[in-house]
């Protein structure tokens, strides 16, 4: 773990207000029991392999200029590092097993790929990523290959890969209604899955991360672990968030903002993390302000208030998800 003494004192400060964050109360879950083992699960392993995995780009183009179009990344001073600013280092490691990323094939065939996190629900198989990540997989169906495999790492799918269920993709209504820009502070989605081949839950398979609501725009420390697209293992970062006013009249509203250095295409959807008692909690996603930010060394969210709280109810609840204004 790389920090700066600068971090150091800023988390220091910090930990006594992070205590006060205060979480999701339980809800309901229409969901019922879980399936027993699915064919349809093993088609979709089977269908994974390490070659399509690795060659998938990502679902993010626009995040980092390693991997924007020219047009954005002329733009990227705009949301990129102030003067003088510390960028914090980020690694590869194998990662952690409530995260990791989704894999699909867009409308061409094209494998995509972006990150998510398994949040704790009373259903135990729901995953939090970027809107903009799977806005355009409402009602996907299985031709669409769209699976949750935690801790990819190396081709490797440690605890197999998890369906997305077919009515299963939750966006913010705001979000399809306002687009991509107008509406990047609804940029987050959650997923439901089914069960895996085996007939295993995803939250009992790797465990879960707690969602973390209405708790400000300041915390640290914070680890961000994203899966830029085709490489081998997923980064981390350690940093602190703070708040970014935009001042680009085309995406307005107020977003966490945080600096690690390295992260590109395939990190939108990762999550932000806090340390909470007995593991980690989430605060944010990479996405937001410039679909996450349009340099690798800057990062946003949309804020994590009411809008998240009402995605992830109905979620839990099993009600019709948002979509498209026909």
């Amino acid at each position: 773990m790389v920090r700066s003494t600068r971090m150091v004192r800023y988390a220091a400060a910090c930990a006594s207000a992070l205590l006060l964050c205060a979480g999701l109360a339980p809800a309901a879950f229409a969901g019922g029991d879980p399936a027993g083992p699915d064919p349809a699960a093993a088609r979709l392993d089977a269908y994974w392999t390490p070659a399509r995995m690795a060659a998938a780009l990502p679902g993010d183009p626009a995040k980092g200029t390693e991997s924007a179009p020219a047009a954005v990344a002329a733009s990227a001073a705009v949301d990129g590092p102030r003067p003088g600013e510390y960028i914090p280092p980020s690694r590869s490691f194998t990662g952690i097993p409530q995260a990791g990323t989704f894999f699909w094939t867009d409308a061409t065939g094209t494998g995509r790929t972006c990150s998510g996190s398994v949040v704790r629900s009373p259903g135990r198989s729901l995953v939090l990523s970027a809107g903009h990540c799977l806005k355009s997989y409402a009602g996907a169906s299985a031709k669409r290959h769209l699976g949750f495999v935690p801790q990819y790492h190396d081709g490797l799918k440690p605890f197999g890969i998890f369906p997305v269920r077919a009515d299963g993709v939750y966006v913010p209504q705001r979000y399809y209604d306002l687009g991509a820009h107008a509406g990047a502070e609804y940029d987050v989605a959650l997923a439901v899955t089914e069960p895996d081949e085996n007939g295993t839950l995803l939250q009992d398979a790797v465990g879960a991360v707690r969602l973390l609501t209405g708790t400000g725009y300041l915390h640290a420390p914070v680890r961000m672990i994203g899966y830029p697209a085709g490489a081998a293992e997923p980064l981390e970062c350690w940093s602190w968030t703070t708040a970014w006013a935009s001042d680009d009249p085309a995406e307005p509203g107020t977003f966490p903002r945080i600096a690690c250095d390295a992260f590109v295409g395939g990190t939108s959807g990762g999550p932000m993390l806090v340390p909470w008692p007995g593991g980690w909690a989430v605060i944010g996603v990479i996405g937001g302000y410039h679909t996450g930010g349009n340099t690798s060394q800057v990062s946003y969210s949309a804020y994590f208030g009411t809008a998240v709280r009402a995605l992830y109810e109905a979620a839990v609840t099993g009600e019709p998800p948002a979509g498209p204004a026909s």
